[in-house]
């Protein structure tokens, strides 16, 4: 589950969110990696390689990349346990995240993912890398972070705004409705009124021409 409050920028139909950092041993999980381009009109390809240093290491080594051909898994600890996640059919690629799969607490470490990328303008093509980190921590079982418990508390205060919201407009519409009922009321009364006046002086008419 993404927080609530993580930063992220938008860029289109493209938003950068930060990846979880905490893996749940024996259980998926995905390693989020979204560069998205700062000009969505103008096209492009890019190429993507994930490197990996275990925790208490020094050297990162690769383990996965993605290109035109498709991914290929270039360390043994992560064949079978790696799967593409990211932007399928088109080589255009902002959203470069893999699925985790069996984690193991040897999966503890830091993950680097980069973005190759070329965009075409009319009379050039520009090189661009584009890096981002992932500090993963593997724990036995799920532990709730402070941001998890935040989102669920701003749910719970949403929904009792939603249920006040509601309350008041169904107040307001009563009333509105007890106001024109008053309002109907009065002028048929005083419709009626009328009606009986002008019966009356059409009766008194009616008896100064008898006489």
């Amino acid at each position: 589950m993404v927080p609530l409050f993580y930063l992220y920028r938008c860029h289109g139909a493209c938003a950068e969110v930060d990846s979880d950092t905490e893996a749940v041993a024996g259980k998926g999980f995905k390693l989020g990696c979204i560069s998205c381009k700062r000009r969505s009109e103008v096209d492009g390809a890019a190429t993507v390689e994930w490197y990996f240093r275990p925790k208490g290491e020094a050297d990162f080594m690769r383990i996965y990349t993605y290109n035109e051909d498709g991914p290929t898994i270039e360390h043994d600890h992560f064949v079978d346990r790696v799967d593409w996640n990211g932007s399928k059919r088109s080589n255009d690629i902002q959203d470069a995240s893999i699925y985790l799969l069996n984690v193991t607490f040897n999966d503890s470490g830091t993950y680097s993912c980069f973005f190759n990328r070329i965009l075409f303008y009319e009379n050039y093509e520009y090189n661009t890398v584009v890096t981002k980190v992932v500090h993963l921590t593997v724990v036995a079982k799920a532990s709730r972070g402070t941001a998890s418990i935040v989102s669920e508390v701003m749910m719970y205060v949403s929904i009792i705004g939603l249920q006040v919201w509601l309350l008041i407009e169904m107040i307001y519409c009563y009333r509105k409705i007890a106001a024109a009922g008053e309002e109907a009321l009065r002028e048929a009364a005083n419709a009626e009124y009328l009606a009986i006046a002008s019966e009356s002086k059409d009766n008194c008419a009616g008896v100064q021409v008898g006489e």
